[in-house]
């Protein structure tokens, strides 16, 4: 049977070219049409029938079904916007163009022409006069009811994926929505958007693996950045008060629905404020998006309802621990009650692990399952954030959060640490660690610290996954679904096979 199927489908991938072929013979080429001018799109049509009825419409999109009948034939056909029926009557747009309408391919892309009217059974309807042949389609579209089902291949082909899913371009349209919402909330506050390096020396600013590459003009080993951060702080040295970027960062792990190697992240840093500020915009931030784009700052994920309109929740991370695993780290005065602590309750750690790190696998076993409301989890062990400053009244914690819901991590955020004495001490603790094994450590980076020199104010950061917060918005289950082009193992095109990994 499958053999037979290759065959029908080869035959009929080949009818296609053939036709291909007859409309070039006949001085009919398709692809030599260069522009086709829309005045409309299907949902204007639709939505505004009233004042357009009897008037002379243009629409273009993809053809995606036809039902034939002697002199007069229906049609379908997709545009940005959706799906609206035509009428191709041979009367009305002539003998020889009706014949060369039936000729037409379920996924050929046309314009029609034609004025506005409703069949008898109410459906809004272009009457076509003129339907021109824009772009041959010489591959089969999946069968229309079971549509494209297959994961791997959707996320492979999201072309294909969001011709025949409307669904996903409705996710990809609403991506589009909340990014011009964050873009136009921060501009209002005064922020600047700027662009920094993705190519960088010393990828600092977060603990993650980095991509490394080789730049062939200057000779030198460079990396993908993993975040936005280091940048961005000297820009504030350089007194440009409120600064925030959205833009792809790379990080050499591994792929789960929540993780995919490059991603989008935004990070912004404020002048004069501290993280207390981060927290009131994060809050604002969400609260305006949620309305601008849903309609509402009530959000339902996986059947869960998350409501952005009350005030989130602050929880240190000590009070979050003590809480949820009964363990108070207040009480925790040594590394060596740490590790006691941890083996009796079978959090596992590393022998480089501090006692902070010891606080923070406690908050990742116990707690973040519970943060499902938006939170704030505020004030870290100083031992794991090595770019925060430190609180005055408790110097083994920094004033910095997490925010949290549907218990995944959504932002992270510092009042900035510009002690430039205090931070190269920092650095050296995670070159240290680096030789112990942590490839995610830190870096010292000698130009930053340099700017910290220089002068760098009171500032408060955050950092946003932009791409988490997109899931949450449109209730999307994975990362891959909203990611146009998620990362995937290379396969040959063709057969689907894994490829050569020779192949360049």
């Amino acid at each position: 049977m499958a053999g037979m199927e290759t065959q029908n489908t080869n035959e009929l991938l080949q009818i296609r070219r053939d036709k291909l072929a007859e409309l070039r013979a006949a001085g009919k080429d398709p692809f030599t049409i260069t522009k086709y001018d829309v005045t409309h799109h299907s949902e204007d049509v639709l939505a505004h029938f009233e004042e357009l009825e009897g008037k002379t419409v243009s629409i273009a999109g993809r053809l995606m079904s036809k039902r034939v009948m002697g002199k007069a034939s229906f049609c379908h056909v997709q545009d940005l916007k959706g799906l609206i029926q035509c009428y191709v009557a041979r009367d009305a747009v002539g003998e020889d163009p009706y014949k060369d309408f039936k000729k037409l391919d379920i996924g050929d892309l046309v314009g029609v022409k034609g004025t506005v009217f409703r069949t008898k059974t109410g459906e809004t309807t272009v009457h076509a006069t003129e339907v021109t042949l824009l772009s041959k389609s010489l591959q089969i579209l999946p069968e229309k009811y079971h549509g494209l089902t297959n994961t791997d291949l959707r996320y492979r082909q999201r072309y294909v994926d969001l011709i025949m899913n409307p669904e996903v371009k409705d996710t990809f349209v609403k991506r589009s929505r909340i990014i011009s919402a964050i873009r136009r909330y921060l501009d209002d506050q005064g922020f600047m958007e700027v662009e920094t390096p993705m190519l960088v020396a010393n990828a600092g600013g977060a603990a993650a693996r980095p991509f490394e590459t080789h730049f062939n003009a200057l000779d030198e080993d460079l990396k993908l950045r993993i975040s936005l951060e280091l940048y961005l702080k000297r820009l504030i040295v350089g007194g440009l008060e409120r600064v925030y970027e959205i833009g792809r960062v790379f990080r050499n792990e591994g792929l789960d629905t929540r993780h995919n190697p490059e991603f989008t992240l935004m990070e912004l840093y404020q002048a004069y404020t501290d993280y207390h500020g981060m927290m009131d915009l994060t809050e604002n931030l969400y609260r305006y998006v949620a309305q601008e784009v849903l309609g509402t700052t009530k959000i339902v994920y996986n059947g869960v309802e998350m409501d952005l309109g009350k005030p989130f929740a602050r929880l240190t991370m000590a009070d979050a621990v003590k809480q949820y695993a009964g363990v108070d780290f207040h009480e925790i005065h040594s590394l060596e009650e740490a590790r006691k602590v941890a083996k009796e309750h079978h959090v596992e750690y590393e022998e480089r692990h501090k006692k902070g790190d010891i606080l923070n696998l406690f908050f990742e076993e116990f707690c973040e399952e519970h943060m499902i409301q938006p939170t704030f989890i505020m004030d870290h062990p100083t031992d794991i954030s090595p770019l925060t400053k430190r609180k005055p009244t408790d110097p083994e914690y920094v004033e910095r959060f997490e925010f949290f819901m549907n218990g995944w991590e959504m932002a992270n955020a510092y009042s900035e640490l510009n002690d430039p004495i205090d931070q190269r001490e920092r650095f050296a603790a995670q070159e240290e660690q680096f030789a112990a094994g942590d490839e995610e450590a830190n870096h010292t980076d000698e130009d930053f610290l340099n700017a910290l020199e220089i002068g760098m104010p009171p500032t408060g950061g955050i950092g946003f996954g932009i791409d988490r917060m997109c899931m949450l918005l449109t209730d999307s289950p994975a990362i891959r679904d909203v990611l146009l082009f998620p990362t995937l193992k290379t396969k040959d095109a063709k057969t689907g096979s894994e490829a050569e990994e020779t192949e360049k």
